[in-house]
């Protein structure tokens, strides 16, 4: 039975274009605690993001089958660019590493997951977590889960409440996927010290304003810069498979160990962070990250 406030309109409603382009958002980001079903021989495939991204959808679509089916088939957008706008961060827990596993060392899990919906859906979308089930698979493991916990997580101090041209830091919480297409029409993935890398990432949050926001975008996206900062240590390089061990099997470069610095239009930061910086948002969780520094920016 798909769990229903009758306070809040069923999650399919809000993809008509009133509510995306014309709602409030904030505050749809949730910390997720797991824990797992089985006490003991707790495994998780190191390519476990997919795994995921097919759990978040089951859950959504068992309390809103028409926005599941509109996220995963079509999202938001044009038929040539669409987006799913959501995102989600790796998962939180102690491990080893044997092989191409991760030996989990206890029983409890987290994450984080944004949705760039109006703030009136964040009692709805909590509630479809709750009390969940998640099973993480691959053909050689299995690993399920319980939801313990929903948090709500504001994206921005409580400081820059009402503020509109603001300056972040950010950090990773997941690999951040930026390439451009070859002739063969897939990517050729770039590292954060290429020229052409904050170019794409910014390129990439423009085609996501425009499909919230059409021509409008250009008045959320103005001011709007984003700018890899280097830390003591240089960029890691993950490689995550997507569809392991099968006729579709996809691998994907992404890069950690760096932060963001982004500028703009709060409409237009609180978009980046809900959907996730990059590619590959929703289908294995690039992008997600965290403001770790924030101020308002005077206009000139």
């Amino acid at each position: 039975m798909p769990i229903m406030n009758p306070r809040i309109p069923p999650v399919a409603l809000l993809n008509h274009w009133y509510y995306i382009r014309f709602h409030y958002f904030n505050l749809m980001r949730f910390r997720i605690t797991l824990q797992t079903l089985s006490e003991t021989g707790n495994i998780l495939p190191v390519n476990y993001p997919y795994p995921l991204s097919a759990a978040i959808y089951r859950i959504l679509h068992a309390g809103d089958a028409a926005y599941a089916h509109f996220l995963h088939d079509k999202g938001y957008g044009s038929s040539l660019k669409q987006f799913k706008l959501f995102c989600f961060s790796d998962i939180r827990t102690p491990f080893t590493i044997q092989s191409d596993r991760l030996i989990m060392k206890g029983r409890v899990a987290n994450f984080l997951v944004s949705f760039h919906l109006p703030e009136a859906a964040s009692h709805f979308i909590k509630g479809l977590f709750l009390q969940q089930n998640i099973e993480i698979a691959d053909r050689k493991s299995r690993c399920a889960f319980q939801v313990i916990q929903v948090e709500q997580h504001p994206l921005f101090p409580s400081a820059l409440v009402g503020a509109d041209l603001i300056m972040a830091h950010l950090s990773l919480l997941s690999p951040v996927y930026c390439g451009v297409k070859n002739e063969r029409g897939n990517y050729d993935f770039l590292s954060p010290d290429h020229p052409g890398f904050a170019q794409q990432l910014r390129f990439n949050w423009l085609e996501k304003c425009r499909s919230v926001w059409g021509e409008a975008a250009a008045s959320h996206f103005a001011d709007a810069s984003i700018e890899p900062i280097f830390t003591e240590h240089p960029p890691k390089s993950r490689l995550v498979t997507v569809k392991a061990d099968t006729a579709a099997e996809t691998r994907l470069r992404g890069f950690t160990h760096f932060r963001l610095q982004v500028q703009g239009r709060r409409p237009a930061l609180e978009l980046l962070l809900n959907a996730g910086v990059g590619l590959y948002n929703s289908s294995v969780g690039g992008g997600c990250c965290e403001v770790i520094r924030a101020e308002t920016v005077k206009s000139l």
